[in-house]
């Protein structure tokens, strides 16, 4: 995992607000001090963001969490890690390394991906009306690029960058919807999305979940699971994730007889 639950839901509404709303200033702030808020007080935050303690409050809301404490709770086991691939110091190798384990993780998904359920997936994105693409972060990109790439194929299809936004809409999506969730690592319910909605057996959407993690086929949340073999580096990421989403639109395009 290369982002704790907390700065990834920090992350998310830091690049999903503008830099001058308040939840974009108080997610800025925390990300540049995280040591240092781990002894803070809410009334401390409040003042280094010079905003109300209310504004805190309704920002621990907005990222998921119940309130203060719980955010708190989280600055413990809080770190932000960045892998740095090659460690040659010949800046033409650095390329070719990570360029070869770039093509190495692609060749991982072409040799595991199973193309019936991708062609499965591209009949009901034609049938269903009402469909939401999510991800966070980095697979939030390819659930942009997948949405793009419908639209440039007729068929419209929703995504929320905010966390809040595709929590809201998990929670109260039906039975006419169609939800496909990119999550690299498998961990995307972890970040506090609510469960209760996967766990109805009726009056529920339809859920594809695509991810590396090979325990998610087993899991009832889900009618369907695209998997695919991953090392879960984060030279593999989103590069993975970005060829399933791009193969789907190829699959969806053959579906409609596109050329």
């Amino acid at each position: 995992m290369f982002y704790g639950k907390l700065p990834i839901m920090v992350l998310s509404e830091m690049v999903s607000s503008r830099s001058n709303t308040t939840n974009g200033q108080i997610a800025a702030y925390i990300l540049e001090h995280l040591e240092e808020i781990k002894h803070d007080s809410i009334r401390d935050l409040a003042a280094k963001t010079y905003v109300s303690t209310s504004s805190i409050s309704r920002f621990c809301r907005d990222i998921g969490l119940r309130d203060y404490m719980e955010l708190k709770e989280l600055f413990s086991t809080t770190s932000l890690n960045f892998e740095t691939w090659s460690q040659a110091p010949d800046p033409d190798v650095q390329r070719d390394e990570y360029v070869s384990a770039v093509h190495d993780s692609l060749e991982r998904v072409r040799k595991s991906l199973d193309m019936e359920r991708l062609y499965r997936l591209a009949n009901d994105i034609r049938r269903y009306q009402k469909i939401a693409i999510f991800g966070m972060l980095k697979a939030e990109t390819v659930a942009m690029n997948l949405q793009c790439d419908l639209a440039m194929l007729g068929k419209i299809a929703t995504t929320k960058v905010r966390f809040s936004e595709q929590s809201e809409c998990l929670a109260t999506a039906g039975p006419d919807e169609l939800l496909i969730i990119f999550s690299y690592t498998g961990i995307y319910y972890d970040y506090g999305m609510p469960r209760h909605q996967t766990d109805r057996r009726t009056q529920r959407p339809k859920i594809y979940f695509i991810t590396s993690d090979e325990s998610a086929k087993t899991n009832p949340a889900y009618d369907e699971v695209i998997w695919f073999d991953s090392t879960q580096t984060q030279v593999s990421h989103p590069y993975q994730l970005q060829l399933v989403g791009s193969l789907i639109a190829q699959c969806y395009s053959h579906v409609l007889g596109k050329k």
